[in-house]
């Protein structure tokens, strides 16, 4: 039997899942890791950069759980609702390996990831208020956003480093893949002035992380 979530129910479920978001080693993959196959070559100072591209991915993941988690507070469709879960499941493990490649070149998560959290979560609530095809279409700009950063970062990063290329390669196409889930469950596909705005939204957000 289906149980149906009160609007507190769901409050008090999304402040659980944002702590387990925000709190470091709080997030669980469920699948394998693709780079633990792969050994660590880095050399010279490209630590310091790959740490910095791998901050900005991560808090980008902490802004989709975001996103998801405010929409699941005001989504009506069950089976929209059921959609984007799939896609929130594969998120948290894009944000575990990214803290975990994080560790592992002796970084850090973004210290200014409960900000960008906020705000995520307030304009996923405020997408899935006005209706699932705008809150689908949100998600499907955002997952378009994201893969553009990634195919950046693909390209920037040294040569040698297999196992940041391995959790990008595997980030990208997942995110494609919940691109199109979006837009094909009725999503909106957003005009080019709209999706122009996000991009400068999403230039602030990786000018700021890369150190902090």
């Amino acid at each position: 039997m289906t149980r149906h979530h009160s609007f507190l129910d769901k409050l008090l479920i999304s402040t659980d899942r944002g702590l387990k978001t925000l709190v470091p080693g709080s997030s669980r993959a469920r699948r394998f890791n693709p780079a633990d196959k792969h050994q660590d070559t880095l050399i010279d100072d490209s630590p310091r950069h790959t740490a910095g591209l791998m901050r900005i991915n991560h808090t980008g993941e902490v802004c989709a759980q975001a996103l998801y988690h405010g929409q699941a507070i005001t989504a009506k469709d069950p089976a929209v609702k059921s959609a984007m879960q799939h896609s929130a499941d594969e998120e948290i493990d894009h944000l575990a390996w990214c803290e975990q490649r994080l560790r592992e070149l002796g970084s850090h998560t973004s210290h200014l990831n409960p900000v960008f959290y906020s705000a995520s979560f307030l304009l996923g609530a405020l997408a899935g208020a006005l209706g699932d095809r705008i809150s689908l279409g949100f998600v499907a700009a955002t997952e378009e956003q994201v893969c553009q950063h990634l195919r950046e970062h693909l390209t920037q990063l040294p040569p040698e480093d297999e196992k940041s290329r391995a959790i990008l390669e595997q980030m990208l196409r997942d995110e494609s893949e919940h691109a199109s889930i979006a837009l094909a469950a009725g999503g909106k596909d957003f005009e080019p002035r709209i999706k122009e705005l996000m991009t400068l939204a999403s230039k602030v957000m990786t000018r700021s992380t890369y150190y902090i």
